[in-house]
C-alpha cells in the first residue's frame, strides 16, 4: 500500500479536514524525525524482512492528532438529540440528619420543569449495586454528607433546572457529625470494616527497642484533576432500552448499576465510552452515580 492509500493513524481523520491536513503535517514532521534517528544506521540486506521493533520508536497515540486539533468528540461535545433534557441535583446542605420531608411545589411551577424525581420515583433498587450495597441512589431517610444528592429536577435547559433544584425545600434535622479522622477512629465509623495485617508482637517489640519516635503525621491526599468532570448523556431506545455515553473507566459497572435502578435487565442496557478527558481512577466508580442519576 502506498503512502496515499494508507488510511490516517487516527480513525478520527476519517471525513474530517482539518485531522487530515493535522496527518500530513505530522507525516512529514515523523519522517524527518526517523530519517534524522536512523540516518546512521546499517542498510538492511536486500530481501531480509522490514524491521517491525517498537522499542525505541516513537509512535503516535491513536486519536491523538484529533484530539490536538479539537476533532476529538467527548461527550460534552456529542451533537445533542432534538428534546434532550437536562437535570440538576437537589443536594443536602447538611453534613448528617434525618430527612424528615421534601417539598418540590414550588421548583415543579417554575418554567421548563418537566419533573422532579426523588428515591420514591425510582423503577427499580433504591440502593447503588455496588459491592457494599450501603448508597442510595438518592437519599432516603437520612443523609450522610454535604452534596449528597437527595433528588433530581428535570427541565428544558440546564439553568432551569438548576434554579429549580435550588427551589426544592428540603426538612433536614442535623445529627451529630463525624468531620475529621480522629473522630472517626473514636467513634469507630468506618467506611469498611478496618483490616490488620501483622506478624509477631509489634508492641513488645517497641517496648524492648533501643530507640522510638513519637509523633503526629497528616497527609492531605487529594484526587488528581481531570479536565472532564463526570458527565453522561442518555438516550432512550425502543422496547425500554437505554443507551449511555459516561466518561467511566468502568462500562460493564455502570451499565450494571443503571439496569438495577431502572429495574431491567442488564442487556437492556448499553454504556458506550468512546475516549475520556482524564480519570486516574476517579471514574471507575463515581462515574455510576451520573450514569443511574440521568
Amino acid at each position: 500500500m502506498s503512502n496515499a492509500e494508507a488510511p490516517p493513524i487516527s480513525r478520527d481523520a476519517d471525513a474530517d479536514p482539518v485531522v487530515s491536513q493535522a496527518d500530513r503535517q505530522a507525516d512529514h514532521m515523523a519522517a524527518k524525525t526517523v530519517h534524522t534517528a536512523f540516518a546512521n544506521t546499517p542498510t538492511r540486506t536486500a530481501g531480509a524482512p522490514a524491521s517491525t521493533q517498537a522499542a525505541g520508536a516513537s509512535k503516535f497515540h491513536e486519536s491523538a492528532r484529533a484530539q490536538v486539533s479539537g476533532a476529538a468528540t467527548f461527550v460534552d461535545d456529542m451533537a445533542e438529540i432534538k428534546g434532550t433534557l437536562y437535570a440538576a441535583p437537589v443536594m443536602s446542605r447538611v453534613a448528617h440528619g434525618s430527612l424528615l420531608a421534601i417539598d418540590s411545589a414550588e421548583a415543579e411551577a417554575m418554567p421548563g420543569v418537566r419533573a422532579v424525581m426523588f428515591a420514591q420515583d425510582l423503577p427499580g433498587e433504591t440502593l447503588l449495586a455496588s459491592f457494599a450495597g450501603d448508597e442510595p441512589v438518592f437519599a432516603i431517610d437520612t443523609v450522610q454528607h454535604v452534596g449528597q444528592v437527595i433528588g433530581l429536577v428535570i427541565a428544558d435547559t440546564v439553568m432551569q433546572a438548576r434554579r429549580a433544584a435550588r427551589k426544592v425545600n428540603c426538612t433536614i434535622e442535623a445529627l451529630p457529625a463525624v468531620l475529621n479522622v480522629r473522630d472517626a477512629l473514636q467513634a469507630q465509623s468506618y467506611v469498611l470494616p478496618p483490616v490488620f495485617v501483622a506478624r509477631g508482637d509489634a508492641a513488645q517489640a517497641l517496648n524492648n527497642a533501643t530507640h522510638t519516635l513519637h509523633g503526629q503525621l497528616e497527609v492531605g491526599g487529594q484526587e488528581h484533576f481531570y479536565l472532564e468532570g463526570q458527565v453522561a448523556y442518555v438516550v432512550p431506545q425502543e422496547q425500554n432500552q437505554w443507551r449511555v455515553y459516561s466518561s467511566t473507566q468502568h462500562p460493564a459497572e455502570a451499565q450494571h448499576w443503571v439496569s438495577h435502578a431502572l429495574g431491567v435487565d442488564i442487556h437492556a442496557v448499553r454504556v458506550e465510552c468512546r475516549r475520556m478527558g482524564g480519570g486516574f481512577g476517579g471514574k471507575e466508580t463515581q462515574a455510576g452515580h451520573l450514569a443511574v442519576w440521568l
